[in-house]
């Protein structure tokens, strides 16, 4: 069965030619030309991933983010000429997976949507009988770092011994701290590493999901315990 996408984008040119590389692509294209109908759309067909502009009638893009985030888990990808920082923080922390900004090149697109859509198959696709995670004992690797332990292979994590829900991403940058506690990682090499070296992007969005990521496990996100700032160099998950 083939991925299906929803755009919603109130500029119909771009819209189709989005269509237009997701169908050379053996995908699904859905179309919805302003907010309100996005969300009863993305409601409706329960698609793949979701491509949001921002700058839509009826109901802006931040909007829609908001209540689809509450609804669904499914990945949001924002697409937008809006490209202030303040903007990109804002979407990704309505729970927006990712940022491209206008003018963007159509290939790199598809790229980032199929990577997404592989992720999330990848955390959500349920797992084998054996165990209590579906995983076999002998096959999951544990990191256990004090009251904070992550799942490599059920991509699960729990801290004081309550389970917590990550994005893929945030899961990703968890699992690269974890893996070299008291190393400390720059934003740079970060996002270089999850993203993806030939991806253009900001930085910004490490920022973003460190925060999100410390609002799930820290006891108080502002006095962070587990994943610390060095200023001026990076973060670091202490021992």
């Amino acid at each position: 069965m083939a991925d299906r996408v929803l755009v919603i984008e109130d500029d119909q040119s771009i819209a189709e030619l989005i269509r237009d590389y997701l169908e050379i692509n053996k995908m699904e294209a859905l179309l919805a030309m302003d907010g309100p109908q996005g969300l009863e759309k993305a409601m409706e067909s329960d698609p793949d991933l979701i491509v949001l502009d921002l700058m839509l009638p009826g109901m802006d893009g931040f909007e829609v983010c908001r209540r689809l985030r509450a609804h669904t888990q499914k990945p949001i990808l924002i697409l937008s000429a809006r490209k202030e920082d303040i903007d990109k923080i804002r979407g990704l922390g309505l729970g927006a997976d990712d940022y491209v900004v206008k003018p963007f090149s159509p290939g790199e697109l598809i790229a980032r949507i199929q990577a997404h859509i592989a992720r999330y198959r990848r955390l959500t696709t349920a797992a084998p009988a054996g165990s209590p995670d579906g995983i076999p004992a002998e096959r999951e690797n544990v990191i256990r770092i004090r009251s904070l332990e992550l799942g490599s292979e059920s991509h699960r994590v729990r801290i004081r011994d309550s389970e917590v829900a990550l994005s893929g991403k945030e899961f990703d940058i968890l699992h690269l701290l974890m893996g070299r506690p008291g190393r400390v990682f720059s934003k740079e090499e970060i996002f270089s590493r999850i993203w993806g070296a030939d991806v253009q992007g900001d930085i910004s969005t490490v920022t973003v999901h460190i925060r999100k990521l410390r609002e799930k496990i820290e006891t108080d996100p502002s006095e962070p315990d587990y994943i610390q700032t060095v200023w001026g160099v990076g973060y670091r998950l202490r021992a």
